[in-house]
Order: C-alpha cells, then sequence, then structure tokens
C-alpha cells in the first residue's frame, strides 16, 4: 500500500480529498485491453475489464465491481447532490461515484469511476 505522502498531487486531490479528474483525460476512458482494474493506492481488484463499457460521459463505467466485497457504497450529498460515493474498503479511497443510467441487462449501474484512482492490470483475471 502506498504512503500518502507517495502519492501524485492528482491522485491525493481525488481520492483523499474526494475530488474528481476532468472528463475524457483520464487513462483508462478509451482503454479496451483484458485485465483488472485495481487501486491505485491498495492494489486491491476492484473492476474487470469484462464489465467496462463505453457510457460517453468521460469517465471509465463499469456495471459491476468484480467484488462487492472490495467497495463500500456511501450517500453523498456534496455539492448539492445526491448521489451514491464508491469507496475501497482496503484504504478508504474515493473511487468515483454509482449511478443508476447504467445498461438495463447488467443491472442498470454505472459505476462511473477515476482513472488516476486505478491501475490496470493486463491479463488478470477477476480472481486476482
Amino acid at each position: 500500500m502506498k504512503k500518502d505522502e507517495e502519492l501524485s498531487l492528482e491522485l491525493r486531490r481525488v481520492a483523499r480529498e474526494r475530488g474528481t479528474e476532468a472528463p475524457f483525460t483520464g487513462a483508462y476512458v478509451h482503454n479496451h485491453e483484458k485485465g483488472m482494474y485495481a487501486c491505485a493506492i491498495c492494489g486491491t481488484a476492484l473492476f474487470s475489464s469484462d464489465t467496462k463499457f463505453d457510457s460517453g460521459t468521460g469517465w471509465p463505467s463499469f456495471s459491476n465491481p468484480a467484488n462487492l466485497e472490495h467497495v463500500v457504497l456511501k450517500e453523498d450529498g456534496s455539492g448539492g447532490m445526491s448521489r451514491t460515493e464508491v469507496v475501497c474498503k482496503t484504504c478508504g479511497a474515493h473511487l468515483g461515484h454509482v449511478f443508476d443510467d447504467g445498461p438495463a441487462d447488467t443491472g442498470g449501474k454505472r459505476y462511473c469511476i477515476n482513472s488516476v484512482c486505478l491501475e490496470f492490470n493486463k491479463n488478470d483475471s477477476p480472481e486476482s
């Protein structure tokens, strides 16, 4: 697990201060390779590429976490909006938010996640 002083300014701003990266700027918005997306701070497996889809929103979007035990969902009323925050259960990093406007055939969820909070591990399976 990385210590807070080892984090880039952008990762610290988003993951620790509950910020958001600018849309369409993240490294994984258009990534279509097979693999596993893990927490950039602690390495916990979070999202499989099998659940990634193009939402057109500018952030990597997933229909489901690889393992629901690895994330915590919290009510978030910041910015005058009512949303559900997605947090890494292992290290407490803010990852993004989940919305109910995802693909109907996968349960209707859209986990909208900041690329800076993720590390991509090519060819890793969801069990990793």
